[in-house]
């Protein structure tokens, strides 16, 4: 075989080898742990009863793990020598709650099944049966993930941001590969949940220094802001990302979006950016919840393939606060 024969052979079984170590799969805990998606929902069913807001909080903690890194479960790691927690980052305020959950399904998972789940599977199974537990889409997740040795503090920028613009969240999702419909499916996800006046409060009085409101707010959506949101009160006080129907998952946030009721910056130029492509997707989404359903499932997958650690990579953790 010539030299240029074997090196062309060679990285052809490199990237047949590469591919398949890196291919996650839905039935991977089938022998190892049968009982995996039972658990955690055993758990998330309990955790539910305590806090309305545990599944959003779970959704938003996958995909910020996924954004960094890739979907290898750093944001859970606490500071340690030479570690400097995601968990820090202001992007991930409001957490906790999140973190615990992991916590208590970890050690309900290694009671059955010692060493087996990674926490990095564990967060994105919690978010598929969390969606599930709110009367959203099911699909099966793929899994095989390891979990990261390292965080990443600095990688939080890459989490859009709800004071960005469409242009700038739009780059962020094509940076990991996610094209339109992945971000207004994904942004779906605000059908649950909610948010602080410290990230919506811009909107309501002095928008982008005009001394007005964000002109794309609904007059009497706005009023019922500012009564939650005075100007100058509490950042931290939190209002319904769906006024509508704010703890279950349907298809309401995109009718929000069309009435110029969506809550975030972020969401709201998803429909009323002039031009963009995302305003047919909203309205695709609006006029029909099984074709929203349908494509977050696809886009939750999408996003949970993202740089996953496979393999012989990383490790699967006894704690998901800490490594090995």
């Amino acid at each position: 075989m010539s030299a240029l024969k074997f090196l062309a052979s060679a990285l052809f079984m490199a990237a047949v080898l590469g591919g398949a170590k890196a291919q996650l799969s839905a039935s991977f805990y089938d022998t190892t742990c049968p009982n995996v998606s039972g658990v955690v929902r055993g758990v998330l069913e309990q955790a539910q009863g305590n806090n309305v807001r545990i599944g959003a909080i779970l959704v938003r903690l996958h995909f910020h793990d996924c954004f960094v890194n890739g979907c290898d479960g750093s944001i859970l790691l606490d500071n340690a020598d030479g570690i400097e927690s995601e968990k820090d980052a202001i992007q991930n305020t409001n957490l906790n709650a999140g973190f615990d959950a992991i916590d208590d399904i970890k050690t309900a998972l290694e009671n059955v099944c010692t060493g087996v789940v990674s926490c990095a599977d564990i967060v994105a199974i919690a978010s598929q049966i969390s969606v599930a537990l709110a009367e959203g889409p099911s699909w099966d997740v793929p899994m095989g993930r390891r979990d990261s040795r390292t965080a990443n503090r600095d990688g939080t920028s890459e989490i859009p941001s709800p004071f960005e613009s469409l242009d700038v969240v739009s780059r962020k999702f094509s940076d990991k590969q996610l094209d339109s419909t992945d971000l207004v499916a994904l942004s779906g996800a605000h059908t649950f949940g909610r948010a602080s006046c410290a990230v919506f409060v811009h909107r309501l009085y002095n928008f982008s220094g005009t001394g007005n409101p964000d002109p794309t707010i609904d007059a009497t959506y706005l009023e019922t802001l500012r009564g939650i949101c005075p100007e100058g009160g509490n950042g931290g006080t939190v209002a319904n990302l769906d006024p509508s129907t704010p703890n279950g998952f349907d298809s309401n946030y995109f009718t929000n979006l069309q009435n110029n009721q969506g809550l975030l910056q972020t969401d709201q130029e998803l429909f009323s950016t002039a031009g963009a492509d995302t305003v047919a997707i909203v309205n695709r989404f609006g006029n029909s919840q099984s074709e929203f359903f349908d494509s977050f499932a696809q886009s939750m997958i999408r996003m949970g393939n993202i740089s996953p650690l496979t393999g012989n990579q990383g490790e699967i953790r006894t704690n998901c606060r800490r490594v090995n």
